[in-house]
């Protein structure tokens, strides 16, 4: 069984060590504050730009020399953009944590800024948003978020084209001694690793480091509702999203049993109902997402222009019957025994990696303010009954909708 420990190191950064004796590998990942919603208005994409940059060179090694240190240890790595946090993650040995700790540690602390790589990462950052003209799937997925949640946690992580031609190399520079900072920052490792050691390692590197961001705030959203935007093509993209409970509320986890018999595969509702019985779209699913103060669902459909508005009907009224006194949404036995297994499943196969496992202590330390085993959060699953699902349905509530579509016309909305 694995262990799970919460540290506070020196600099004020907290440290999450799951040692997991089966395995030789480590998992990393590493929250550093900084996300989308921390930019300045009119420069959203700076920490785009700056996960382009942090491979570019880092510490005493310019970017091919640090390429090659990372792969003598095996390091697989990557940095992302999240709302309110940038994410340096990584795998490697449990024999080489050690050592690749001290690399990501160069990349944190000095990232090599050069002005000759500002305009080739600019050009990379804008590629990507111009990729969304082929990508409708993700571009009504970002026009749903920006619509439906309040500024600034309503970005995109990519920023926009006007705002990444305005961003220089001092901007970039100034950016990061800003927002990445230790308090309120955390690092979790799983796998093969010594968490006095971890700790120990990580003290000397991050010494003298000082730091706190300033915190996030946002009010309410105004944009919800229908919104639609024309796109002279052959399919229909349509995003809904309602509101659902944050992650520290009792009800997190009766919403993503509700949500795995929405779309807990071929046999979940929106499945069943929309793409079954009518054929209506070639692909239908819905997804619950839960952070510190809020969550989400969001349920999405692909189809053609002449079967778009019956999907939409159709998932508001599958939607709709989940919420609320009427009994008609009711879970079945075989629905909620079919939920359970798929929700279960997905703990002992997330269990299976270190990269995953890393990646769920981080999340859960921002969420709840720590960890949970695997053990943990399996009971939380098995202590669930048809009746605390029912009972919570009746009092359930989704909130002002959000409906967001992309094809050749817009559709009627019965918001």
């Amino acid at each position: 069984m694995s262990a799970i420990e919460q540290r506070r190191l020196e600099c004020g950064m907290d440290l999450l060590v799951e040692s997991m004796p089966a395995v030789r590998s480590v998992g990393v990942s590493w929250l550093i504050t900084g996300g989308s919603a921390s930019e300045p208005q009119e420069k959203q994409g700076l920490g785009a730009m700056m996960t382009e940059m942090l491979f570019r060179g880092a510490g005493p090694r310019d970017a091919r020399e640090h390429a090659d240190a990372m792969d003598r240890l095996g390091v697989s790595r990557s940095a992302s953009v999240q709302t309110f946090f940038m994410n340096i993650s990584g795998v490697t040995l449990g024999l080489r944590v050690i050592e690749a700790l001290e690399l990501f540690t160069d990349m944190l602390r000095n990232p090599i800024v050069d002005q000759a790589d500002v305009e080739p990462v600019r050009d990379l950052c804008i590629q990507s948003i111009e990729a969304l003209a082929d990508d409708p799937h993700g571009r009504v997925m970002l026009l749903a978020r920006k619509m439906h949640a309040p500024s600034p946690i309503n970005r995109s992580s990519m920023g926009t084209i006007e705002t990444l031609k305005a961003i220089t190399r001092n901007d970039l520079a100034h950016y990061w001694r800003q927002a990445a900072a230790p308090i309120g920052s955390a690092i979790a490792l799983a796998g093969d690793v010594d968490p006095d050691e971890a700790e120990s390692t990580l003290n000397r590197l991050l010494d003298s480091w000082t730091g706190q961001s300033a915190p996030v705030t946002w009010g309410a959203s105004d944009h919800r509702g229908y919104h639609h935007e024309t796109d002279d093509t052959n399919q229909v993209h349509i995003a809904v999203v309602h509101e659902a409970p944050c992650e520290s509320s009792k009800d997190s986890i009766l919403e993503r049993v509700i949500t795995s018999v929405l779309s807990g595969g071929m046999s979940g509702r929106l499945f069943t109902e929309v793409r079954e019985k009518r054929a209506l779209v070639y692909s239908v699913s819905a997804s619950y997402g839960a952070s510190r103060d809020f969550g989400r669902v969001v349920a999405y459909a692909g189809t053609t222009p002449d079967k778009a508005q019956e999907t939409l009907d159709v998932m508001l009224d599958q939607l709709r019957a989940l919420a609320g006194d009427s009994g008609a949404g009711a879970v079945s036995q075989d629905e909620f025994d079919r939920a359970i297994v798929g929700m279960k499943s997905n703990l002992v196969m997330s269990g299976e990696s270190t990269s995953a496992r890393a990646a769920a202590l981080g999340a859960d330390w921002f969420r709840l303010g720590r960890p949970r085993s695997l053990e943990e959060r399996a009971a939380a699953v098995e202590a669930v009954t048809l009746d605390d699902v029912n009972g919570y349905i009746a009092r359930r509530s989704l909130g002002e909708i959000t409906v967001a579509t992309i094809g050749p016309r817009e559709l009627r909305s019965s918001l």
